[in-house]
């Protein structure tokens, strides 16, 4: 009998999981290999209030099909609800929720004229069904022209500037029609937190004789005599192939014989880190808002999400849960700064959002940091996209970087996974396909 082919897989987040459970499912040995001590990448949870809750926040769109498709496939799709909660955005110091064209059309700190060009730009977004015609462009010379110069200043300007600092002038416009193009009001969360997906497909790799090694860190990626070899921190694996779903600049540095040409092209462009700190008050901070982008730029953060204005507080023991996040380069003092000191300035910025805040509300608080979370999409990004096919014998790379006119999400790293792990069993010769019907548990 054929021995199975043996499958590596770099990185337990939701691609390399979701990669992994398909190699299990066709019949492939499956070995994945996390430096961290926890499976879910940027969705791995942690303990509040006595609860599982992501360290970044997460929600997904009714347009998310290959995670709504693989959560139904777990046995999940009944801890899958859709509330609609209210997004928002803080305009000098005042509330203004913005997620609806009605909402649009109220919207006070634009004149009627603007308002309509706003919405009506938006709409363009949402009906154009590729955004190929859109390539070549930048979001803020297409939002000036289209929406409105006064829509620029008092809307996108500000957000754009937030995310992406000095490089908001630069931002391709196929990146703006997703952002606009895919949201969906109502938003999905499994009950409980997205922590159960990645236990369930972890505990389905291993019940399929996959192994899972955490606090692994690589080494040095190989090829010798027709094999991957992978140089780990607890000594070599050998593979038969080996996906890799890290990013493409740290998957140069650890692989032995990429050309220099390689390099040039695709170790490029830039990375913000995530940085967010998680509270867990006494009471609820915004007035029944879930998401508040942050227009002024006076504040340390550019969103405030309470998530138990989209949760029931019950979840959580009663407690109000509230992410204050930023994308920033990781050069930014606030990735070095002590925790305190971080909390110190988050909570200073708060009584501007609610008056009636006090420090005495905060039970618990906790700063997560997370390098190369957001890939800076210029114009020219296309261009350096990686193919999925390396210059290593046998070595698939697969990451966000190439997601493209997407740059992050559970639902394209998932729908990516399904893609290579496709091709990857093909060029193997294992199973007839990589899906099959299991009980739900």
């Amino acid at each position: 009998m054929k021995e199975r082919p043996h499958v590596g897989v770099i990185g337990a987040g939701i691609l390399g999981l979701t990669a992994a459970y398909r190699f299990a499912q066709a019949g492939a040995r499956v070995t994945v290999i996390e430096r961290e001590d926890h499976v879910g990448g940027l969705a791995a949870s942690f303990t509040i209030a006595g609860k599982p809750l992501e360290r970044f926040y997460h929600h997904l769109f009714r347009s998310d099909h290959a995670a709504r498709d693989l959560i139904d496939e777990v046995g999940l799709g009944d801890a899958l609800i859709w509330p609609r909660p209210t997004t928002s955005s803080l305009v000098g110091g005042s509330f203004y929720q913005l997620d609806s064209p009605s909402a649009v059309l109220r919207f006070s700190p634009l004149p009627m004229t603007d308002r309509l060009r706003l919405g009506a730009g938006a709409a363009y977004l949402k009906l154009l069904p590729r955004a190929d015609p859109l390539e070549g462009q930048t979001s803020v010379a297409w939002i000036k022209r289209t929406m409105g110069p006064e829509a620029y200043r008092v809307v996108w300007g500000p957000l754009l500037r937030a995310k992406f600092g000095a490089y908001a002038e630069s931002i391709a416009l196929p990146w703006f029609w997703a952002r606009v193009h895919y949201r969906s009001p109502r938003l999905g969360y499994v009950r409980h937190g997205f922590g159960r997906l990645y236990e369930r497909l972890a505990e389905r790799i291993e019940a399929r004789g996959g192994t899972i090694h955490l606090s692994t860190e690589v080494k040095r990626i190989h090829a010798e005599a027709g094999q991957v070899i992978v140089d780990t921190s607890h000594g070599p694996e050998q593979f038969d192939h080996l996906l890799v779903t890290i990013p493409t600049r740290l998957f140069t540095r650890l692989a032995d014989d990429v050309p220099d040409e390689y390099r040039a092209q695709y170790e490029w462009g830039d990375y913000y880190g995530a940085h967010v700190v998680v509270l867990a008050l006494r009471q609820q901070l915004l007035p029944g808002i879930y998401w508040l982008s942050v227009h002024d730029p006076e504040f340390p953060f550019l969103a405030v999400v309470e998530h138990t204005n989209y949760m029931p507080p019950s979840d959580y023991g009663g407690r109000h849960i509230v992410y204050l996040g930023n994308y920033l380069p990781m050069s930014d003092p606030l990735f070095h700064q002590a925790d305190e000191e971080v909390l110190d300035r988050f909570l200073a910025a708060l009584p501007q959002i609610n008056p009636a805040f006090d420090r005495s509300w905060v039970e618990e608080s906790h700063v997560f940091k997370a390098p190369f979370a957001q890939p800076i999409v210029t114009v020219d990004y296309k261009d350096h996209i990686p193919p999925h096919t390396t210059p290593l014998p046998g070595v698939t790379l697969a990451n966000m970087g190439q997601v493209y006119p997407q740059d992050r999400g559970q639902n394209y790293s998932i729908k990516l996974a399904n893609e290579v792990a496709a091709t990857i069993l093909d060029e193997l010769g294992v199973g007839g396909s990589s899906r099959v019907s299991e009980p739900a548990r």
